[in-house]
């Protein structure tokens, strides 16, 4: 046993500047470190994010291999985690539940390789089981002769929470393993998550009953498990992955991690489709970035990839560290949380006037990116998080979602921060900003024709490509054709010449006519994107594609009165109103009048009523390429055959049309049992 830092030995002799320096410097990282995995692990509210955390750990365990003096037994780098919470029964898991050391960078993962084929004495590349670093809570599932009898949270790794009446109502976990012949004892482990259309749907029910927002799917499935009460647990959907093992008694361990996966799958146990046997350290690399690419796409959230040694011979052979497996590590992706200023808080015009506050911050490189600005949402959303200007707060950055404030952190608030106004004045045009009292968004009351924001946003969305597709318009030429008053409205960009495009920045003949030719093609298109370019409040796609088949044609929408709107699938009063409040304003029935002058053209619907609805009342998700069809050519069939087109495989889903590449969806729609049809299926049913 080390010797404590704070009681010298009777035979010491005094410590030196330097190694008094050191010792201070560990004793306050041991103690940060404490804190933090506390307010993390046993109250549920994380203080600081996890890349702050890895840097203080790290420097710790690079600060003790440089000072083996100053190891002690209650050094954070000597255990796994934080303590169970005294109210759950405690359980000593019969084989410990190690965590696994960390890779930041490609180097890293090379060196794991490295090691491994020197600790084995292999010349050839070393087999892999590569697969998801969850973002949950991990757990181990005790199975007795096939039945499940007990459920424990890691904890500190030796000792865990007895949390199985909450586990039993975690539908994904079988009760009894799918087996006639199961081991007398399993003890499996995995990991507890919620997926992040569960957590946006608890959160909104958290909202709605006025009760605190959990911070994270993580958060949220932590602490959904460690409700006292299993009937609370069973109203939040958890879900759960098992990655690996603990004791096994009464059956033949698998030779192979892989094959141990496989087993599970075959026991009725969840496991995850996302991974993959790979050899050497290409391989291995080659599997991060994969998951990398996709990693936004899938329905959890993970914040890196898992590399295991595939031969449980050589897992044995390598054996363990104190805190870690040296067969394994953690290949984690760059940081999507971290700490900054906020050193002001302004606000931003949108499209449709909406004010959104913006906290201006300190850079920081969050997410593989610098960021320096953070949308705030809206003002009671500053108010209800209390981000104030001068606050040290939390970062949060996932793939190309636009960077937001999360928390403060309330130890470092400075005494001089201040509270956020919303401002009386639009700050692009000086128009009065207004709220309705129903609404939580503070808008500019200036239009189009005054605000050159709205103007900007308005005509970035009539050229996107899910409206009028117009190729060669991106923000710096809108910017530049509003700026210097070429162009006002939608419809006068379809006056717009050679010439007046080749005196914009970076623009040459070549490029101007590309853009007129784009303009030209662009004339041809629906009805339904032609609504939805319109940027009519409230109306989106699928609304839009809801009026074009209800309506029929255009006419019949202008003429349409709030009480027919109504008749239309899916609109109700709010959504109403709005087009109703849209389509009296003059100068936006001037403004269609003159885009349909400019020769834009459809093909007018046939009214519902006249054609056959052979996919009434189903359901379709589309994953993957499929031959000849694009995505929105397929939705589009569906939907005029009277079939709904959904963003995500459940239960209810009718149909899942699968192309090549198919992803997460085709998995889910596996597990769940939904029929999964190809191109060729989906136009059989449309006959």
């Amino acid at each position: 046993m080390q010797p404590d830092l704070f009681k010298m030995p009777p035979d010491a002799s005094p410590a030196s500047p330097e190694e008094s320096h050191w010792q201070e410097r560990a004793a306050w990282l041991k103690a940060e470190l404490d804190r933090h995995s506390h307010a993390y692990y046993v109250l549920d509210k994380p203080s600081i994010p996890d890349a702050e955390y890895d840097k203080m750990f790290r420097e710790l365990v690079a600060l003790e291999q440089a000072h083996p003096d100053l190891i002690t037994s209650d050094s954070p780098t000597q255990r796994v985690g934080g303590k169970p919470l005294p109210q759950f029964e405690q359980v000593r898991h019969s084989v410990p539940m190690l965590s696994l050391n960390n890779a930041f960078s490609e180097d890293d993962a090379t060196a794991f390789d490295r090691r491994v084929r020197e600790g084995l004495e292999l010349a050839d590349e070393v087999e892999y089981s590569a697969e998801l670093k969850f973002d949950g809570l991990a757990i181990n599932l005790r199975y007795e002769n096939g039945v499940l009898a007990q459920a424990a949270t890691r904890g500190d790794g030796a000792t865990g929470e007895n949390v199985t009446p909450n586990i039993r109502t975690v539908r994904a976990i079988p009760l009894r393993l799918h087996t006639d012949h199961p081991p007398a004892i399993l003890n499996v482990r995995g990991e507890v998550l919620m997926y992040k259309a569960d957590f946006a749907n608890l959160n909104e029910r958290q909202r709605a009953a006025g009760l605190k927002e959990f911070v994270n799917p993580r958060n949220a499935a932590a602490g959904s498990l460690r409700q006292l009460d299993a009937r609370i647990t069973a109203q939040r959907t958890l879900r759960f992955f098992a990655y690996g093992i603990g004791l096994l008694e009464g059956a033949q361990m698998p030779p192979s991690h892989a094959a141990l996966l496989d087993w599970y799958a075959s026991l009725g146990l969840p496991v995850c489709r996302e991974r993959a046997v790979v050899k050497g350290a290409q391989g291995l690399l080659d599997f991060f970035h994969g998951i990398a690419a996709k990693r936004q796409h899938l329905p959890y959230d993970i914040d890196g990839v898992v590399y295991k040694v595939n031969r449980l011979e050589h897992q044995l052979k390598l054996g363990y560290v104190s805190r870690a497996p040296r067969f394994a590590i953690a290949h984690k992706f760059p940081a999507e949380e971290a700490m900054t200023v906020v050193q002001d808080i302004g606000v931003q015009v949108g499209r449709t006037g909406a004010i959104t506050p913006v906290a201006r911050l300190a850079p920081v490189f969050v997410g593989g990116v610098t960021v320096t600005n953070a949308t705030l949402h809206n003002e009671d959303e500053v108010r209800r998080k209390d981000i104030r200007i001068g606050d040290t707060a939390i970062v949060r950055r996932a793939g190309d979602v636009i960077p937001e404030v999360v928390a403060y952190v309330p130890e470092l608030r400075a005494a001089d921060a201040r509270e956020f106004r919303m401002p009386a004045q639009c700050p692009v045009c000086g128009s009065p900003i207004v709220r309705l009292e129903e609404e939580a968004i503070a808008r500019c009351s200036g239009g189009w024709i005054k605000c050159a924001a709205q103007r900007k946003g308005g005509l970035l969305h009539f050229v996107s490509r899910r409206a009028m597709d117009i190729e060669g318009f991106g923000e710096q030429l809108i910017d530049q054709l509003v700026d210097k008053h070429v162009v006002t409205t939608a419809a006068d960009l379809y006056r717009l010449g050679l010439s007046a495009l080749v005196e914009l920045d970076r623009m040459a003949d070549k490029s101007a006519q590309n853009v007129l030719n784009a303009l030209e093609k662009s004339k041809s298109t629906t009805l339904a994107r032609f609504i939805y370019a319109l940027g009519i409040r409230h109306v989106g796609e699928a609304t839009a594609k809801e009026l074009a088949n209800h309506f029929g044609n255009l006419d019949a929408l202008l003429n349409a009165s709030e009480e027919q709107l109504l008749e239309v699938a899916d609109i109700g009063p709010v959504v109403a109103r709005s087009i109703t409040t849209f389509l009296s304003e003059a100068m936006n029935r001037e403004l269609i009048e003159q885009l349909r002058a400019a020769g834009i053209h459809w093909a007018e619907h046939e009214r519902p009523a006249d054609l056959p609805k052979p996919l009434q009342g189903k359901t379709f998700v589309l994953t993957g390429t499929l031959p000849t069809l694009t995505r929105d050519e397929a939705a589009g069939k569906i939907e005029a055959a009277g079939g709904k087109v959904a963003g995500s495989v459940s239960k209810k889903t009718s149909y899942v049309v699968a192309g090549e590449e198919a992803g997460s969806k085709l998995a889910k729609a596996q597990e769940l049992g939904v029929t999964i049809i190809d191109e060729a299926g989906l136009l059989h049913l449309l006959e």
